[in-house]
């Protein structure tokens, strides 16, 4: 897989010269890019959830994350494989790529088989082919996109998600008016996923950034297939305590309930694009500074880590504290309010849990992290089976946010192990000042929440945070001079 000439052939240089701001730059060009788009596509679920109430739009969950769940057959871990060693020799993407969805293609009928049969237990056979085809649509261009990141080229993929949530919008919108039932709206996100893919093969073709054509290299694929192991192995656990809850709780509830958990979970679930954005930029460099300038990569994971938290404790205190103005903005089910304020104590863990991903990612130690991840499902399981029987999608939010902690704490040890300890508390204690001092104006204010005045508490938590943490130097010289060396750029 390490093949010399390709080795020799990219320069050591450019690959770490400017490379704290040129990190800035992609990670906000792609997430100014994502906030649109999340935007849009939370406006699209939003008008999706009111049209088909709460059994169909439990229906609609409930075969997606089925869908989800069936994609770890499909995507064999390859994913975060091809961003490492595409970021590693560039020269080698046309090859690799070929294979890959080769590859994947031929897996997806194993995947068509076993929707199939996992489609029966919720009932929802009748849903067979849109299903299949948002699975295997999602993961190709989820695939595709990947390409950008290990090229820094993230530009192109920012005006694709844009593009793509446009064309869910437009398609929702058309699916509303002349009243479709479920299977419109699934038939609407795999066309979506479909001009996604088209669109990258366009560019990837146009800018002679890669000519694919079919390839199948039986030494390279299993060469691969050994290595990514321990991702694909992750990758299952990841998206089974990510996703089991909505099956379980199926199992035990009625189609109304999960359609309450779901809508809950629409929010928390979109602010999952925000680490992950991040993640996609950032990792492809802690990976080239573990082969090239280690000596730097203790310093961008502690700025990986603080930047996660920077981000993601703010968010947990304004959608803890703002939760029923939230729910009534946002046209979110009454019942969703309980579960999204439990949700919110998640999303700090949720943020900074991809510091551990990355890092022992680039790292070659993906397979520590894959025992992280499969503790973290035990746990999971464990919890969803106990807690909801008793108290329903209230208990399937505590479970996910328990298994978050659990996760944290046992990244937070293998990167310990295998690295060195991230300095947590010196990282964190003025960010989390900050964060605790913007609540405090929004729990004296939360009588007021409600509708629009919503939006208004939110810039103004958002002003005592940013004034707070300037006040306590959350932000060291060096990360402000990153900012902004970038922002100039």
């Amino acid at each position: 897989m390490d093949d010399p000439t390709t080795a020799e052939a990219a320069p050591v240089r450019p690959a770490t010269a400017g490379v704290g701001s040129r990190a800035v730059r992609n990670t906000a060009l792609v997430l100014a890019a994502r906030v649109l788009s999340r935007a849009i596509a939370l406006v699209t679920v939003l008008a999706t959830l009111n049209h088909l109430g709460p059994a169909g739009f439990g229906r609609f969950q409930t075969l997606v994350t089925y869908t989800s769940v069936i994609t770890v057959l499909v995507d064999l871990g390859f994913n975060t494989l091809y961003v490492r060693e595409a970021a590693r020799h560039p020269g080698e993407i046309a090859r690799y790529l070929s294979n890959l969805i080769t590859t994947r293609l031929l897996m997806s009928l194993l995947g068509l088989v076993v929707l199939a049969v996992a489609l029966r237990i919720p009932g929802l056979q009748s849903l067979l082919l849109p299903g299949f085809l948002l699975m295997i649509l999602a993961s190709l261009s989820q695939l595709l996109r990947q390409t950008f990141y290990a090229l820094q080229r993230v530009g192109f993929d920012a005006v694709e998600t844009v593009l793509e949530a446009g064309v869910l919008l437009v398609l929702t919108l058309a699916g509303i008016l002349t009243r479709q039932g479920v299977a419109y709206f699934l038939w609407a996100y795999a066309l979506s996923y479909a001009f996604a893919c088209v669109f990258i093969l366009t560019v990837l073709v146009v800018r002679r950034i890669a000519v694919l054509r079919p390839r199948f290299e039986l030494r390279l694929v299993s060469t691969w297939l050994v290595a990514s192991l321990p991702l694909a192995l992750t990758f299952v656990v990841t998206t089974l305590y990510f996703k089991i809850d909505v099956p379980i709780l199926q199992l035990f509830r009625s189609f109304d309930e999960v359609g309450w958990y779901a809508s809950a979970y629409k929010p928390f679930e979109a602010l999952l694009f925000v680490p992950m954005s991040m993640l996609n930029v950032i990792f492809p460099l802690l990976a080239v500074y573990h082969r090239e300038a280690p000596e730097r990569l203790a310093v961008a994971t502690d700025r990986f880590y603080k930047l996660l938290l920077l981000l993601g404790w703010p968010l947990t205190v304004g959608v803890f504290v703002l939760a029923p103005g939230l729910t009534s903005l946002l046209h979110l089910y009454r019942q969703a309010e309980p579960a999204l304020a439990i949700l919110a104590l998640g999303i700090v863990f949720m943020f900074i849990n991809n510091t551990w991903i990355g890092t022992l990612n680039a790292i070659d130690r993906q397979a520590a992290f894959t025992w992280a991840a499969l503790a973290s499902l035990i746990v999971n399981v464990g919890l969803n089976l106990l807690l909801i029987p008793a108290y329903g999608y209230v208990g399937a939010a505590w479970a996910t946010v328990l298994t978050e902690a659990v996760l944290f704490v046992a990244g937070l040890l293998l990167t310990r192990h295998f690295l060195r300890l991230v300095p947590v508390l010196r990282l964190s204690w003025r960010v989390l000042i900050a964060g605790l001092l913007m609540g405090v104006p929004l729990w004296l204010l939360r009588g007021f929440t409600g509708g629009w005045v919503t939006l208004g508490l939110v810039a103004l938590g958002g002003l005592v945070y940013a004034a707070a943490a300037l006040l306590l130097r959350a932000l060291d010289a060096g990360e402000l001079d990153m900012i902004r060396r970038a922002v100039r750029a």
